[in-house]
């Protein structure tokens, strides 16, 4: 990895069913439950969907106000509504087709310095956005109760 790259790392252990806990390696995060929606799980927690509009609508909103303090604005509180659509894809399987986020500021247009200049960057301080806008590649691997790699198929 070189010195520009960083990493960091999360675990997950199942609670019950379809919950999980998730710990953030290294950190002084708490723990976070998740859970698929009934009638699969029990809505202990959000499900993988839900963090992903969850990670997009709050990338932005926190970018958002990067860049209007880059210009030494001091907002008032900013808000974000995400919707997220899915549909099946030819093999039937659901997907995300479409992340909808509004932003909502605190302060009328005209009293933030360089509006124009923060809203023409914002998006690309924003890590998770621009990464789900591109794709990102993702390895897997799955290991038995011994330790020994499993083979997969091909992913399609």
């Amino acid at each position: 990895m070189s010195e520009a790259e960083q990493s960091f790392g999360i675990t997950l252990e199942q609670v019950s069913d379809y919950e999980f806990r998730v710990r953030f390696d290294g950190t002084a995060i708490p723990d976070l439950i998740t859970d698929e929606t009934s009638p699969l799980g029990g809505d202990a927690g959000p499900n993988p969907t839900h963090l992903i509009a969850t990670a997009v609508a709050n990338c932005l909103a926190a970018s958002l106000l990067f860049a209007l303090r880059k210009y030494k604005n001091s907002p008032g509180t900013i808000g974000a509504r995400a919707k997220l659509s899915m549909a099946r894809n030819e093999h039937g399987r659901l997907r995300v087709t479409h992340i909808g986020v509004d932003l909502q500021l605190a302060d009328k247009a005209e009293v933030l310095a360089h509006l124009d200049r923060a809203l023409a960057q914002f998006e690309d301080f924003c890590i998770a956005t621009q990464s789900v806008r591109q794709g990102i590649k993702v390895d897997v691997s799955v290991h038995d109760g011994e330790g020994k790699l499993l083979p997969l198929p091909e992913a399609g």
